[in-house]
């Protein structure tokens, strides 16, 4: 293990805004904040999770461009939630929080109905283990235990086998309902299409990785889907 590794570990320990439960205390005494999140914010603006966040660019991005909602950022990996947690440090930003777990344990951190927005960004594509796709099955039910109703899911990725399996083996055959999809995100500028707002908001800030692939070459996709419903019309798409 890198010697990085082992200081950005020990300095995770001081974040205030990083939280780490190990499995057995998760599994004895749950985890503090589910279904309290909206007392560590401090308010009741709406949660948006970015999950596998990596370094936690695109969580401090957005948090930074819409101030009046919150974000939790989650991944695995604690060297790279360094990076995003120490970033929301140093900008004490009120509106940024860091969850390190594993996804499958996600719904042991958020209560039903806490969390109005799913980002994920350009996830580990698994092309041997579709159980484990983040948008598999499997995961949608547990976004569907803590989402809001008529709630957004957004899918970044410059995998077009995940992209097409999220598309017409997960969202088709699941019933789950499509606002927008494209094979490639930067093909359309947003400012042609002022009535998708997501296709603006999908545009107007990019990870580490996505700027990576961008320079390969690389198209990126892009699908907004909704596991349980689209909100009525004139109701607005979510909070």
């Amino acid at each position: 293990m890198g010697h990085h590794k082992l200081e950005r570990f020990a300095e995770n320990l001081t974040f205030p805004n990083l939280f780490q439960v190990s499995y057995e205390m998760l599994k004895e005494e749950g985890f503090a904040l589910r279904g309290k999140w909206r007392e560590y914010f401090g308010n009741d603006n709406p949660i948006t999770l970015e999950l596998g966040c990596g370094k936690g660019d695109y969580t401090i991005a957005l948090a930074r461009i819409h101030p009046d909602r919150n974000y939790v950022g989650v991944d695995i990996k604690g060297a790279r939630l360094w990076r995003g947690a120490k970033t929301g440090c140093e900008e004490k930003m009120k509106n940024v929080a860091f969850v390190r777990t594993r996804i499958e344990l996600i719904e042991q951190f958020f209560a039903p109905g806490e969390v109005s927005e799913i980002w994920i960004t350009f996830p580990d594509p698994q092309p041997k283990k579709e159980f484990k796709r983040l948008t598999c099955e499997r995961f949608l039910n547990y976004y569907k235990s803590f989402l809001k109703p008529h709630s957004p899911v957004h899918l970044k990725t410059d995998s077009q086998e995940l992209h097409e399996y999220t598309l017409n083996e997960v969202i088709a055959q699941g019933g789950y309902e499509t606002e927008y999809a494209t094979a490639d995100l930067y093909a359309t500028p947003a400012e042609e299409h002022p009535e998708m707002p997501c296709l603006r908001e999908a545009q107007m800030t990019q990870t580490f990785y996505e700027r990576m692939f961008l320079a390969e070459g690389k198209p990126i996709t892009y699908i907004k889907f909704y596991v349980d419903g689209r909100p009525e019309a004139g109701n607005g798409t979510q909070e």
